[in-house]
């Protein structure tokens, strides 16, 4: 008795081993048989909107002194923008900070006061480019100083591009695999697998603030005559392995 389970033990097991030595063969055999290829695309896009990026900093001996300051100064270009006829839900705090001020002396570090520094960002549409002038007017009278300037989508037409340029790049890569099989006499199988890069989409900066603040405000004005919106390009990759047949 003992002997024939010995017996039927040893079948079973050289029976699994034989079926896990067919599955490798056959997964090598299905992983060599497929081809790859690498998709792009590139398509224009017109940015519809136009974004300020306004910073107010200040200086205090205490932190909380520093933020006093600081937010009655972005109380006053929140209101000077306002009074210009700007909407004040398209004004958003992008970033607010407090820290210490940070001084070096004969190799010893030293806290001189308290920094503020608060960032907001004024949204407008392409279409209100006639306003951008008294936009950065009424902020920077008001204490802010322009960081930058860009041009940016809109969410819902970052979804349109992001569909088209991910689209067009599937199809780049699906021609490019069938051509790899035509050339080895074989034509596609199933799709096997797919990854994309997303979508190579990010703000286009039109105006940076330059290292001195008297620069700034001599070129401002100029700066902002001379902005225009334009086509922009936007890409994406997809890569793409087809079983061959």
């Amino acid at each position: 008795m003992e002997k024939s389970i010995k017996i039927t033990l040893i079948i079973v097991l050289t029976v699994v081993f034989l079926v896990l030595i067919s599955l490798y063969f056959v997964s090598q055999t299905t992983a060599t048989n497929t081809v790859s290829a690498n998709g792009q695309s590139t398509i224009k896009a017109v940015p519809d909107l136009v974004t300020i990026y306004f910073s107010v900093e200040t200086k205090n001996t205490s932190a909380q002194l520093a933020k006093d300051a600081n937010s009655e100064i972005v109380q006053k270009v929140k209101t000077g923008l306002i009074n210009a006829g700007f909407n004040e839900d398209k004004l958003t705090t992008e970033s607010f900070n407090v820290y210490p001020n940070y001084d070096w002396s004969s190799g010893k570090q030293t806290t001189n006061g308290y920094i503020a520094t608060h960032s907001l960002k004024l949204e407008l549409s392409t279409e209100e480019m006639d306003k951008l002038g008294s936009a950065v007017d009424a902020g920077v009278n008001a204490g802010a100083l322009v960081n930058y300037i860009n041009f940016e989508l809109t969410e819902e037409n970052q979804n349109k591009y992001k569909a088209e340029a991910l689209k067009q790049a599937a199809e780049d890569a699906k021609i490019k695999a069938e051509a790899i099989a035509s050339g080895l006499d074989k034509k596609l199988g199933r799709l096997v697998s797919t990854s994309n890069s997303d979508f190579g989409y990010s703000p286009w900066n039109v105006y940076s603030k330059s290292e001195s603040a008297s620069g700034v405000a001599l070129d401002m004005q100029r700066v902002v005559s001379d902005i225009s919106p334009s086509e922009e390009e936007i890409s994406a990759t997809v890569s793409v392995t087809y079983k061959l047949r």
